[in-house]
């Protein structure tokens, strides 16, 4: 559900901290966030301790803790913030492709973890482990229906400009995130099968035999 640029997950040295130049404002919340992100991939929400952040941050544990408050929540506001970097970078590229087809591809590259250890899946699968009471039940299914609806507005465009086959777009988007998930799951788990064959090529062949319009070989 979500990737990582930053290629193969590995223990980030951390930051010396200097106490005299501390970061402010987005810079610090960026920081922090990106730190929580690598922290929860590595150590898990168990055994995450908010030093470990301010750790990897090269910021104070006053300063991390003034960013996400009480740590039963942080996992979901950090989520929040990966997920909402993710989709402005994914809308960024979407703006600059060509059709349908190639938003399409974007959306499938978003999707599914580029490799075993991809930190922003990794903070999924610690997040949707947790039990959550209704508001963080709430912030999950938007986050969810968020996939959703981006895969919606694709295969939207694609079929009112007669690239995509006449889909029933429900249908489609359960089908397709289901299988994205599933596959995604795979890659997580290391499966030997996606060690040698893309699993993003898997499933862009996969979408788009059943979007091609039925007047196309």
């Amino acid at each position: 559900m979500a990737t990582s640029e930053t290629g193969p997950s590995r223990s980030a040295a951390p930051t010396p901290i200097d106490r005299k130049r501390q970061p402010s404002g987005d810079e610090a919340r960026g920081r922090a966030m990106r730190a929580a992100v690598s922290v929860i991939a590595e150590k898990g929400a168990a055994a995450l301790r908010m030093s470990d952040i301010a750790e990897r941050a090269g910021m104070s544990t006053g300063h991390i803790h003034y960013h996400f408050g009480k740590k039963d929540r942080l996992l979901l506001e950090v989520l929040a913030w990966s997920q909402a970097d993710l989709w402005s970078r994914l809308q960024e590229a979407a703006e600059q492709a060509s059709s349908p087809a190639e938003k399409l591809d974007l959306f499938v590259r978003s999707y599914l973890p580029r490799h075993q250890g991809d930190e922003r899946y990794a903070l999924w699968t610690q997040v949707l482990a947790q039990r959550h009471d209704e508001a963080g039940r709430q912030v999950l299914t938007e986050l969810l229906d968020g996939w959703d609806e981006r895969l919606e507005a694709i295969v939207r465009e694609g079929r009112d400009l007669g690239q995509f086959a006449d889909v029933d777009l429900p249908g489609f988007t359960i089908r397709a995130v289901a299988m994205l998930s599933g596959l995604a799951e795979d890659v997580m788990f290391g499966r030997s099968r996606w060690q040698h064959t893309s699993a993003h090529a898997f499933a862009l062949s996969a979408l788009e035999r059943e979007l091609r319009p039925t007047d196309r070989p």
